[in-house]
């Protein structure tokens, strides 16, 4: 089995340098290392994206030149990591990251890497003083999305830079059709997990500790999904009343879809939509694990549920419904619409390395391309949904009042959440990241008139 920190290593050199989310690139990873192993090869992996550029910053201050070599550059983080953030002895975190050289096949760096994690410990206290100096060091955010966030939120943003470099919490959602929240509850309290209930869903449970799904008492058997509890304000805003056909665009994994279903298990018919055949397989694993859907009885396409006449989950693209709608209006549509993910940096540290600011002038483009074409597929008198998990004003509000400029048959709802004194947006209303606990998130509710 693979040494973790070199493990950790391999996995932040395919992040770093050849841009693949840490979602993929981990879990191969995870299997090379022994079980108790892998949480701190996760731990590793998450806590050096989230700190990059403080870690850079700090390594720059102490190399005589820069590291060419990718993969003990990516160790070298590692090392630092471990001496600034993780209680582990000084004296183990310099020997096993050491060590990890030769696992590499990197023998001639051994000195490199001791030598200069040894010159941050005896030095730790100015190095770190003058890394204060620099904001991108400071708050290990990237210039261009620091001065977004300014720009954005000038009141809010040294708040979400911190919530954005903290580790996530553990929320569930319990499901309905199942069991209570208060039933549940009692069955954590059982096995010995601690949690408090939400005030702004009554399906939200938040854990005081995360733990692993296979801890989680009925997980297996449908009774709770792991969903933050921003993501769950979709379906309580949504609204789905009995007998309506409702469309979930850009639907997988399928936590809104399945949400839905618990809070309206009488809907007509329930359309989810999503580009990606792979992670749309998601949506038919998440339905049938909590008992939404009875499967292997219609084709692949059509899942039975006990009330709503059919569930259909349809691969296409939520910006060309020519080629998948059937012609049949919608009461309520959902569009979760891509986005640049700013608000749930904090689960996606990889986020601030992978993004740039042609990024956001892109998904910008394609939220406005969604909405212009999901329009014509909503009844008169419907109401669609826009989310995103970004808080960015140019991938919000502005594709949304460009929307009801060029609309005029659109009409934008209020919605203020319940613990705001005061609207944050012009048109829909934000969760930033850390608020209540929860991810940075928006909203608006659109009406066609």
């Amino acid at each position: 089995m693979i040494n973790p920190r070199a493990a950790a290593a391999k996995v932040l050199v395919q992040v770093l340098e050849q841009g693949r989310s840490l979602d993929k690139a981990l879990p191969p990873a995870l299997a090379e290392v022994e079980e108790g192993s892998r949480g701190l090869v996760q731990e590793l992996c998450y806590g050096v994206l989230r700190w990059r550029l403080r870690l850079e910053a700090l390594a720059e201050r102490v190399l005589h030149k820069p590291i060419e070599d990718a993969a003990i550059h990516a160790l070298l983080l590692v090392g630092l990591y471990q001496l600034l953030y993780l209680r582990v002895a000084a004296h183990a975190a310099v020997d096993q990251t050491v060590a990890a050289c030769e696992v590499l096949g990197k023998p001639w760096a051994k000195g490199l890497i001791n030598a200069t994690l040894r010159n941050v410990l005896r030095n730790s206290a100015t190095l770190l003083a003058e890394l204060d100096l620099s904001d991108e060091a400071t708050y290990s955010h990237p210039v261009w999305l620091l001065e977004r966030l300014k720009h954005d939120w000038p009141e809010h943003w040294p708040a979400i830079v911190k919530a954005n470099n903290e580790r996530p919490p553990l929320w569930l959602r319990v499901n309905v059709q199942r069991t209570t929240r208060e039933a549940y509850m009692e069955q954590l309290a059982a096995a010995g997990i601690k949690a408090g209930a939400s005030p702004h869903s009554q399906q939200a449970v938040l854990l005081e500790e995360p733990v692993g799904v296979e801890a989680l008492p009925g997980f297996e058997q449908g009774l709770v999904s792991v969903q933050d509890a921003a993501a769950q304000q979709a379906a309580l805003l949504l609204g789905a009343q009995p007998g309506e056909r409702i469309l979930d665009a850009c639907a997988a994994p399928g936590g809104k879809t399945c949400h839905i279903l618990e809070l309206q298990p009488e809907l007509g018919e329930l359309m989810a939509v999503d580009s990606d055949e792979r992670r749309s397989a998601r949506i038919r694993e998440n339905l049938t694990r909590l008992g939404l859907v009875a499967p292997g009885i219609l084709p692949p396409a059509t899942l039975a549920h006990p009330c709503v006449s059919q569930v259909r989950l349809v691969t296409g693209d939520a910006s060309r419904p020519q080629d998948w709608w059937d012609g049949k209006l919608f009461d309520r549509i959902l569009l979760d619409a891509p986005c640049s993910g700013t608000g749930v940096i904090r689960r996606h540290p990889d986020i601030k390395q992978l993004r740039t600011p042609a990024d956001i002038e892109i998904q910008s483009r394609l939220q406005q391309e969604m909405l212009t074409a999901l329009w014509p597929l909503l009844r008169a008198g419907g109401m669609l949904l826009y989310v995103t998990c970004s808080i960015l004003k140019r991938e919000n509000e502005q594709p949304i009042q460009h929307f009801l400029a060029t609309h005029p048959d659109a009409r934008a709802d209020e919605i203020r959440f319940a613990w705001h004194g005061q609207a944050r947006a012009l048109v829909g209303d934000y969760i930033l990241p850390g608020e209540q606990g929860m991810d940075g998130f928006y909203y608006a509710r659109l009406r066609k008139v």
